[in-house]
């Protein structure tokens, strides 16, 4: 069962589950629920690999608790982002008179969530590695930061590309199907010959359309542009789910483990994360 969900994220990430073909019923066949369940492994997977620096700034009690807190707050931060910004996704859709059922934009934010966790934790082993080499609290910081935005960014993109191959695949279905023209009658120009079976008509003959190359989750369909009301409406969800994920990762920190500081699972909602990140970027330029 777990080798299939595996195979289901790995067709999401190679693009074969996103083909025109594969969403012939406005959806992505995908298992929800097995993907969910790779979704909290692979996020705790980076939540442990994120700790990593608590190993060499703490005594190993506290460590190993990190560790643990953290292996299960970075699938909760992603879950929890998930169901906030849901209704705003789908109400957005509406706007721009998408045709995607409620089920559909699930399954489509789950795929999304999917892909964006995969790339997180692809980038794990990196993270550990700069996490047991370095003493840097504010560079591991703000590379964390940087790794969560590239695999956001990566989602995004991702959910992006499919949400418009859904609208093309919805559109073809209910485009109204042309009645059949009566048939005209061609008349040459040239006067009958005596046999009439010899008449040669210049008609030209229609170019079968090639089939069409698959092609990976980000790339863009050739000869579809997005709509300029679809764009504009997207950009505005990524905002607030940058803003949402951003304030999200604020409320359930720490997750890295600030090196002096006894292990607490939560800590205050003092200051946001914006100010918190600005301010190791300060301090690791040495102001």
């Amino acid at each position: 069962m777990i080798g299939e969900w595996i195979k289901s994220l790995d067709s999401l990430l190679r693009g074969d589950a996103t083909q025109l073909a594969s969403l012939k019923k406005g959806t992505i066949e995908v298992p929800t629920n097995g993907l969910l369940f790779l979704i909290i492994i692979l996020g705790a997977f980076y939540g442990a690999c994120m700790a990593c620096f608590a190993a060499f700034s703490r005594p190993a009690a506290g460590a190993i608790l990190q560790m643990l807190a953290s292996a299960g707050k970075i699938p909760m931060l992603f879950l929890l982002t998930l169901l906030v910004t849901f209704p705003s996704l789908y109400v957005f859709n509406a706007l721009i008179g998408s045709r995607l059922t409620l089920h559909a934009v699930w399954q489509l934010l789950i795929a999304t969530l999917a892909v964006m966790v995969a790339v997180l934790a692809s980038l794990g082993p990196v993270v550990a590695f700069f996490s047991v080499s370095t003493t840097g609290y504010s560079f591991m910081l703000l590379f964390n930061v940087f790794v969560c935005a590239a695999s956001g960014f990566l989602g995004l993109k991702f959910l992006l590309f499919t949400l418009h191959r859904l609208t093309v695949v919805l559109d073809e279905q209910n485009k109204p199907v042309p009645s059949t023209p009566a048939p005209i009658s061609a008349t040459p120009s040239t006067p009958a010959p005596a046999n009439p079976d010899a008449i040669t008509y210049d008609m030209p003959v229609p170019a079968l359309p090639s089939p069409a190359s698959p092609q990976g989750a980000l790339e863009k369909m050739e000869g579809r542009a997005f709509g300029g009301n679809v764009t504009a409406i997207f950009r505005i969800w990524i905002v607030v789910f940058a803003l949402v994920g951003a304030q999200m990762s604020w409320v359930l920190r720490p997750f890295i483990g600030a090196p002096g500081l006894p292990f607490t699972l939560l800590r205050g909602r003092d200051s946001n994360f914006f100010e918190a990140v600005w301010r190791a970027f300060w301090q690791l330029m040495g102001a």
